[in-house]
């Protein structure tokens, strides 16, 4: 089957919906799940409750712009800032050495938001840099309260101001980046930082917010973060999100660190029997994306947007012939390199790295720049 020939391109079509399809179930599900472990807090069960109506709500919307050739990502990464007030060890968004001067402005970081809403999108992460930095991003997520916002920080802005916030605004959802206990998180993000997350969370304990973690997974930590012990502690102090992102070798010569074949075999296990055992979701990257056909970076289900507006496959693909300064959203999803990359699928294989993307960053290089020498 010829690309650009009809039968290529209904193919494709029906492909794209019945993922879709697939998507809108795993977040129905997710959110069940939610609900089910915090039942025993009204407020934020009616929280979610209402939640999983707005993203069924938002799912048939999704469906109904891919009717008219539109295909919407249900996921957003956006990457607001490159600043940070850490520095550290092996940070992938530090690695790619991006200019800290072109930061799109408040009012357009709004208007993306409002138009991702309008086209469906119902959970956009936020990430940096130190997404906290921008202050102003508290007040943007207030104004969708359909929108779920995971933000990835690394706990150092949260104060007792912001918690109180947070605390109203449940859609807000901090999650706070640690490597391990005191020495592990101590060594890579700097002394001191494991003991001011240990007296935030503390504080958000008591209250009555959904929080969760971001824990690197490398060869190195990884029997200590998914050990029982672990995982049992940081439950019993009130996480109820644990993400586990695969480490990326994006910094040459730290390809040790990379998960054995061993270790990424047991992480789907893992998730399952830490859902079974624990009040709490469990979400692995990329292993996550193996029971949704692969990859699931250039709008298959997740788009990348970066500090500048730069539409891009992925975070660790930092590639892009779009960027929302000068078009719409519904515009940039029409991304002709997104699409080479979506339907070139079969050719993100992964080997040891995790992330398919990045392990075939030459071939997705080559396609921009194919597209950029027509």
């Amino acid at each position: 089957m010829k690309a650009g020939t009809k039968e290529h391109d209904s193919s494709i079509k029906e492909s794209n919906f019945l993922l879709d399809e697939y998507l809108n179930g795993e977040i129905t599900a997710l959110f069940k799940d939610a609900i089910k472990i915090i039942l025993k807090e009204p407020s934020l069960a009616a929280f979610f409750l209402k939640t999983y109506r707005q993203q069924k709500k938002a799912g048939k919307l999704r469906l109904e712009w891919g009717k008219k050739g539109v295909h919407v990502p249900p996921f957003m990464i956006f990457s607001i800032t490159q600043r940070c007030n850490l520095s550290c060890r092996g940070c992938y968004a530090r690695e790619f050495n991006r200019k800290k001067t072109d930061e799109i402005g408040t009012v357009k970081l709004q208007q993306i938001i409002q138009e991702a809403h309008d086209l469906g999108t119902s959970i956009i992460l936020i990430a940096g840099g130190e997404p906290l930095v921008r202050q102003e991003i508290v007040s943007i997520t207030g104004l969708f309260p359909d929108i779920i916002f995971p933000v990835f920080t690394n706990g150092l802005l949260i104060d007792e101001k912001l918690i109180n916030i947070i605390e109203k605004q449940k859609n807000f959802i901090p999650i706070i980046s640690i490597e391990g206990r005191q020495s592990e998180t101590n060594s890579r993000r700097g002394e001191g930082v494991y003991e001011y997350i240990q007296r935030i969370i503390e504080k958000i304990k008591g209250k009555n917010i959904f929080w969760g973690v971001s824990l690197t997974l490398d060869s190195e930590n990884f029997d200590l973060i998914t050990s029982e012990k672990f995982v049992k502690e940081l439950a019993g102090l009130g996480c109820r999100l644990f993400f586990y992102i695969s480490y990326i070798p994006v910094k040459e010569g730290t390809e040790d660190l990379c998960l054995t074949e061993e270790q990424e075999k047991k992480i789907g296990g893992i998730m399952i029997e830490y859902k079974e055992k624990f009040p709490a979701l469990f979400i692995a990257f990329p292993g996550s994306e193996d029971e949704m056909g692969g990859c699931l970076a250039s709008g298959r289900g997740f788009v990348h947007i970066s500090a500048d507006g730069s539409l891009e496959p992925c975070p660790f693909a930092p590639y892009s012939d779009s960027n929302l300064k000068d078009l719409t959203l519904r515009e940039a999803l029409g991304s002709e390199f997104l699409k080479q990359v979506r339907e070139n699928h079969d050719n993100l294989k992964e080997t040891r790295g995790g992330c398919a993307l990045w392990e075939n960053r030459q071939w997705v290089r080559s396609l921009l720049k194919d597209k950029l020498q027509e």
